[in-house]
C-alpha cells in the first residue's frame, strides 16, 4: 500500500504543476519579424559602462572628444542616439545608445573601419583603463513605439529595463501596442527596444521628462485613464526582473 501511494504521488504532483504552467502558443515566425519596424532595417546597440568613480569626469571628457567624430563621419553608417550618466540607479555608470542604418551589415562595416582607425584604437585603450566592467546588447525597436529622434532639453531620461519570462515577448508586444497610447500625451515616450544578442528576452523603454516631479505626475495620471490598470495587470506576470535608471545626458547627446 505504501509503495502504491508513493508511486502515485509523482503523477499527482505533475498534474498539479500542469495547472500553473504557462502555455505558450506556437509561433510560425521569429519575434524580430513579428515585432520590429518593417519600414526600417535599423539595428541598435546599447552599451553600459561601469566607470571607476575617480575616473568618471575624465571618461566623460574623453567620450565628448571622440564619439562625435564617429557620429558625424559620413563613411560610418551609424548614429549616436544618446549618451548619458546614470543619476539614480547604479552609480558611476555611462549609457550609450547607437543606431546602425542597415542592420548587421552596417554594424560589421563600422566595426571593420574602427579597427583601422588609430584614434579610436587609442581611445578604447585609454577608456579601458577607466572601466570596472562593460556590457552591450544588440536591439531592435518595437514597431508601435516612437522613433528615437533628437530632442531639445533640458530633460532627464528614464531607462526602464525588463527581463521577461522566456516565451512571453509576443504577449508583451501585444499588450504594449495598446498601452503605449496611454503614454503619448506629454511626448515622454522616446523609444522601445527588445534584445537580439546579449541578455535575451530583455525589453528597454526609454522616456524623457522635464524633472522627477513631472515624471511622477505623468505616471500617476496614467492610472486615471480607463484601461491602463488592466494592461498593467496583464503585463506584470510576464516580468522576471525590472530596473529603472534615471539618466542625465552628456553635452554631446542628440537627446537632451
Amino acid at each position: 500500500r505504501g509503495l502504491g501511494s508513493s508511486a502515485n504521488r509523482p503523477r499527482e504532483d505533475s498534474w498539479l504543476k500542469s495547472l500553473f504552467v504557462r502555455k505558450v502558443d506556437p509561433r510560425k515566425d521569429a519575434h524580430s519579424n513579428l515585432l520590429a519596424k518593417r519600414e526600417t532595417s535599423s539595428l541598435y546597440k546599447l552599451q553600459i559602462h561601469n566607470v571607476k568613480p575617480e575616473c568618471l569626469d575624465a571618461y566623460n571628457k574623453l567620450c565628448q572628444e571622440v564619439l562625435p567624430k564617429i557620429h558625424e563621419e559620413k563613411h560610418y553608417p551609424c548614429a549616436l542616439v544618446g549618451t548619458w550618466n546614470t543619476w539614480y540607479g547604479e552609480q558611476d555608470q555611462a549609457v550609450h545608445l547607437w543606431r546602425y542604418e542597415g542592420g548587421y551589415p552596417a554594424l560589421n562595416e563600422v566595426m571593420s573601419k574602427l579597427r583601422q582607425n588609430k584614434e579610436f584604437t587609442e581611445f578604447r585603450k585609454e577608456r579601458g583603463n577607466m572601466l570596472l566592467s562593460r556590457k552591450n546588447q544588440l536591439l531592435l525597436e518595437f514597431s508601435f513605439w516612437n522613433e528615437p529622434v533628437p530632442r531639445e532639453g533640458p530633460n532627464i531620461y528614464e531607462l526602464r529595463s525588463y527581463q521577461l519570462r522566456p516565451g512571453t515577448m509576443i504577449e508583451w508586444g501585444n499588450y504594449w501596442a495598446r498601452a503605449i497610447r496611454f503614454r503619448q500625451d506629454n511626448n515622454e515616450a522616446v523609444g522601445g527596444f527588445f534584445s537580439q544578442i546579449g541578455q535575451l528576452y530583455m525589453v528597454h523603454h526609454l522616456w524623457a521628462y522635464k524633472d522627477l516631479q513631472t515624471r511622477e505626475d505623468i505616471r500617476n495620471a496614467a492610472w486615471h485613464k480607463p484601461g491602463w490598470d488592466e494592461l498593467v495587470y496583464y503585463t506584470v506576470p510576464l516580468i522576471q526582473e525590472m530596473e529603472s535608471r534615471i539618466m542625465i545626458p552628456l553635452k554631446i547627446s542628440p537627446l537632451q
